[in-house]
């Protein structure tokens, strides 16, 4: 459980979540480099970029040696996928949408689970089993204000709204009060043109505008 709790205290120390597509494995992996070389150290990669498992794999052995990187996974459907994202080293595992079974096994893992959420309902079900992080999904489609709004029943949510985050909202977010921020095109999307030089600078900004946040 020690385990867990490190990884949660990793990636809120990020503060950005970057999340990883890629039409291939090498635009994938190199767009993740790109952004932990530009500060940005929490990655998700998603299992819609080819073999997810082995770029994870590779992610988690050439970070091995540098504590703040914390490699997880995205996308994630299924138990089958979640138990393949872990035992190529992910840390944490993201869904679009809640599912029980995934959490169950992340669970026995001590893996942290951060399913999507769009409802009350899924936001309690999230906690009931166990999330210590929500993700508020599609960020553009349910605003802010569903931030302060869930913190009225829900006082101990943890917060992580993905899609629609971008460099210029993100500290309205945090001013929301959530603890972390998923960003993927807005952060990644020079990637699939191969300008990993790009992402590499999108990340420095995104990570200098964590800084300032947090002054």
């Amino acid at each position: 459980m020690l385990q867990k709790l490190e990884t949660l205290k990793d990636v809120q120390k990020s503060g950005v979540v970057a999340v990883v597509r890629g039409a291939t494995k090498e635009e994938a992996y190199k767009a993740s480099k790109a952004c932990i070389e530009g500060g940005v150290k929490a990655i998700e990669l998603t299992f819609t970029a080819p073999h997810a498992d082995e770029i994870i794999g590779d992610l988690v052995e050439d970070y091995k040696d540098d504590k703040d990187v914390v490699i997880g996974a995205g996308t994630v459907l299924d138990p089958a996928t979640a138990r393949l994202a872990i035992i190529a080293g992910a840390k944490f595992v993201v869904s679009p949408s809640f599912s029980k079974d995934v959490a169950k096994l992340c669970n026995l893992y001590a893996i942290p689970y951060m399913p999507g959420c769009m409802t009350p309902r899924e936001v309690q079900d999230a906690l009931s089993y166990g999330s210590d992080i929500v993700k508020i999904f599609p960020g553009s489609v349910v605003g802010q204000g569903m931030v302060s709004a869930l913190q009225g029943p829900f006082p101990q949510v943890n917060i992580m709204p993905t899609g629609g985050v971008s460099l210029e909202n993100m500290k309205e977010w945090f001013d929301k009060g959530v603890i972390v921020v998923g960003a993927g095109g807005n952060l990644v999307g020079p990637a699939a043109k191969g300008d990993f030089a790009q992402v590499k600078k999108n990340a420095e900004a995104y990570h200098a505008e964590i800084l300032k946040i947090r002054e």
